[in-house]
């Protein structure tokens, strides 16, 4: 059990790593790429349409070779890392390369939620949200790293492809951990224990409320770096900062949250939502480098803890033959705001600014506190027909 846990870590270790790169060298990627707010945020829409169908038959794998599969989707994710740093430099080779981005991300998001669920169903420990933790403090070791080699005038590949290695490193050992665990099965599936489509329903209605969640997530992690440089004037390694500063308040809160005792759902999930709409105004309305830092870390620490909190309750008592699916199922659909947050600033910051932008990313966190209200209710209600 223990072993599962910390292939658990080990993939979203791996995980935060290549996003916190990534966030850090967009900037210089859309630069490398001639491209402007509008080509940018349709080049990021291609990551989700690869997403999408990888995720939803990455959960099939996971339910039919088990979790160890988790490591081999890391090492996939290694490899495309080399490959975005080569190949983007025009607009459509840059959409090619994201969309392979997708392909790779997207299986090993579902992949690793899937290992940490396992983990936390057979230890009893918050490890879903401890593991996001995780991910959320390699982003900021990512972020700082890649913005220290930018400030150095290293190319995005050379960073591309110094992560790519440590991911293949701890991919590697994700795959040998989770194979040698007495607690992992061999993930084969009875036709018998397949679930009805109806069970689905409840997972796909939590699944779209992780949307609103992952667009508020992903439009700052996307846009951080670059609204620093463009709205503040900050050079590259300053502008680092932004992805920096949000995943070390991202991973303080989601451990904090994991450690902490009686906290309800419903009091995290309306709580985060109000907390990273006041966080995103702050931004938008920043005038200097450290206001922006300050807002950012406060959208950081209320939108951290929704989606793991939503994920560990949506899959609390699934079989583990069937927990592929159920991951996917909340997942793929979570991922929707993942794959759309980035593109809808962009493209209404091509039509007003980036700042106006922002100031709709802090709206769809007050919908999301509006469309939370119903699944907190579902959610107490399940926790009781459970007990």
């Amino acid at each position: 059990m223990q072993i599962l846990s910390r292939a658990s870590y080990a993939a979203f270790a791996a995980f935060g790593l290549f996003w916190g790169t990534w966030g850090a060298l967009l900037p210089a990627l859309r630069s490398q790429a001639s491209l402007s707010d509008a080509q940018f945020g349709i080049v990021l829409l291609f990551i989700g349409i690869g997403a999408l169908p990888a995720m939803l038959l990455s959960g099939r794998a996971v339910d039919r070779w088990g979790v160890r599969v988790a490591g081999v989707m890391l090492i996939s994710l290694a490899v495309t890392a080399t490959i975005v740093g080569t190949t983007a430099h025009t607009f459509v080779s840059a959409s090619i390369s994201m969309l392979l981005l997708g392909v790779a991300s997207g299986a090993s998001d579902v992949a690793i939620n899937s290992l940490a669920g396992l983990a936390e169903q057979q230890t009893g420990g918050r490890i879903i949200t401890r593991s996001h933790g995780v991910f959320s403090l390699f982003v900021v070791i990512g972020s700082l790293v890649a913005g220290a080699a930018r400030s150095v005038d290293l190319s995005p590949l050379t960073v591309f492809l110094c992560t790519a290695v440590v991911i293949l490193i701890l991919g590697t050992s994700v795959a040998r951990l989770a194979r040698t665990s007495t607690a992992t099965s061999d993930g084969d599936v009875q036709a018998g224990e397949r679930p009805a489509l109806g069970s689905f329903a409840p997972l796909l209605v939590i699944g779209l409320v992780g949307a609103l969640a992952f667009a508020v997530e992903n439009a700052h992690q996307s846009w951080g770096a670059v609204f620093l440089s463009d709205e503040l004037h900050a050079p590259p390694g300053i502008a680092a900062l932004a992805p920096a500063t949000f995943a070390a308040f991202a991973a303080t809160a989601r451990f904090a949250s994991s450690a902490a005792r009686g906290l309800k759902p419903p009091l995290v999930l309306v709580g985060g939502s109000l907390v990273a709409a006041i966080g995103t105004v702050i931004v938008a309305y920043s005038d200097s480098v450290w206001v922006a830092l300050v807002g950012f870390a406060v959208a950081a620490t209320g939108t951290s803890v929704l989606f793991p909190t939503l994920l560990s309750v949506a899959t609390k008592d699934v079989p583990e033959a069937q927990r592929g699916r159920a991951t996917s199922a909340v997942g793929t659909i979570a991922y929707l705001g993942f794959l759309l947050g980035p593109a809808y600033v962009g493209l209404l910051a091509s039509t007003t600014n980036l700042r106006t932008a922002l100031v709709g990313v802090a709206i769809l966190a007050l919908v999301y506190t509006l469309f939370c209200l119903p699944v907190t209710r579902r959610l107490r209600t399940q926790g009781r027909r459970r007990t």
